[in-house]
């Protein structure tokens, strides 16, 4: 473990949690020093005898939100002055408790992570990139140590980007929206024929030719005309019923589309890019924080999700980002999303085997793509450098534990990044600082100690 970015004398901790973050902390606490008291699910009567001596700090760091905020009153109540630290996914529990407890420190693992993967799907120089009020800024690696700098999209991606957006438009990805539009192109091609022949060919007036046009579309037939030509007949007759046969395929469309959900808009801001996009699989806490990042860097992003009952789709729809119910792995959907156009494609579920399984069907897909894999959770990643060979690495668990381990030694964590192999943090001073933890994701504590 890197020490450069951690300082203060040895001072006693406690940690609640059994997530991988939780024991990478409690690991790295004790490298360096620290007593630690690592408690898995303590009740009250637990948690009051682990606070009874002295503490300096205390970090909840569990997966479910309501029990994080439950154990992060419990201990405001108990030690009010003691500094807390606490990981919640929920910006509306994460904002309620900053309101009630604004010395708080709130350590959300999606946000920390998110300008590192943004940056690794886009350029490979950059260690994080994020957008402010004034602009966009990224932080570069140099040989004289690192530094935070304005950024902006190249000219190309621009392009690529705003084509990609406007040509996704009124593009069928589906069978429902392929019906619909068939239906809906037939029934306007016929209605235009027919309102052009009255207008051009009979000298009808503007209004009058599109009434006639209109009965014919709506299969009530033209209005009786002794001076009608009779190739004017039949190309009635066969617009009536060609109209039929359309208005069938435009309703199997609708239903289609009505029963089996909609993933994508056929225009607007719901419709897929084509190009120039970042395809996000996996749409947790962590994927679809990474997509707003990247929307709000101005890049067009498409979402992939295989739950379909998963609580980010609203959020999802919501931020106008378009997301497909499907497997990630499925080298279909991902010809279907235009994977060979996109910048990027990026596996950030919650099952890191899931992740090595989008990368190498994404790879077959779109051989020169960049691929970005979210790690830390297991073993399978955080441990095998060979997967540099196929992708861009985040340890989003390792960032997660050196913001934690920061904010509980006192420290202001700004602008946390990462190579893939080492994690940095912005410290007092402006100074970028090696603050990688441990590399083991565990502490070998499973109750008090």
């Amino acid at each position: 473990m890197r020490t450069e970015g951690y300082h203060g004398k040895a001072g006693r901790y406690v940690v609640i949690g059994t997530t991988v973050v939780a024991k990478r902390v409690c690991d790295s606490l004790t490298g360096l020093g620290h007593d630690v008291v690592h408690l898995s699910d303590p009740a009250e009567d637990e948690l009051r005898a682990a606070t009874s001596n002295p503490i300096s700090a205390v970090a909840v760091l569990v997966h479910d939100d309501v029990a994080c905020l439950r154990y992060a009153l419990t201990v405001a109540h108990m030690l009010p002055r003691t500094r807390l630290v606490v990981s919640l996914f929920d910006r509306t529990v994460a904002d309620q408790l900053r309101r009630v407890m604004p010395e708080c420190v709130i350590a959300s693992p999606a946000d920390v992570a998110a300008p590192s993967l943004a940056a690794a799907c886009l350029d490979s120089g950059l260690l994080a990139l994020w957008s402010t009020a004034s602009g966009s800024r990224a932080i570069r690696q140099a040989e004289d140590g690192h530094a935070v700098t304005p950024h902006s999209l190249s000219p190309r991606m621009r392009w690529r980007s705003r084509l990609g957006r406007i040509r996704g438009q009124l593009r069928p990805h589906d069978n429902g929206s392929r019906m619909l539009l068939v239906g809906l192109t037939g029934i306007t091609s016929l209605l235009s024929a027919d309102w052009l022949w009255l207008y051009c060919g009979h000298h009808r007036d503007a209004a009058g030719a599109f009434y006639e046009a209109a009965r014919v579309v709506a299969t009530v037939g033209p209005a009786e005309d002794p001076g009608a030509s009779a190739a004017y007949r039949m190309f009635a007759a066969f617009s009536m019923l060609a109209t039929i046969i359309f208005t069938g395929v435009f309703t199997a469309g609708v239903v289609h589309r009505a029963m089996n959900g909609r993933p994508f808009g056929l225009v607007g801001y719901r419709t897929p890019p084509v190009d120039g996009h970042v395809v996000v699989v996996g749409l947790g806490q962590v994927g679809l924080r990474l997509c707003i990042a990247l929307k709000r860097l101005g890049v067009n992003v498409v979402a992939v999700e295989r739950d379909p009952a998963a609580d980010n789709l609203r959020i999802a729809k919501l931020s106008r980002i378009p997301v497909l119910v499907a497997h990630g792995s499925d080298r279909q959907v991902l010809r279907r999303l235009r994977l060979r156009r996109a910048t990027a494609i990026a596996a950030v579920g919650s099952d890191e085997l899931g992740n090595i399984a989008v990368a190498v069907a994404a790879l077959a897909v779109a051989p020169g793509v960049r691929v970005v894999l979210r790690a830390g959770e297991s073993e399978a990643i955080a441990e095998t450098r060979s997967l540099f060979q196929i992708a861009e690495i985040r340890d989003v668990t390792a960032i997660s534990a050196t913001y934690v381990l920061l904010a509980l030694q006192g420290s202001e964590p700004e602008h946390l990044c990462s190579d893939g192999v080492h994690v940095y943090a912005r410290l007092d001073g402006g100074v970028f600082a090696d603050c990688t933890p441990h590399g083991a994701p565990a502490c070998g504590h499973t109750s008090q100690r």
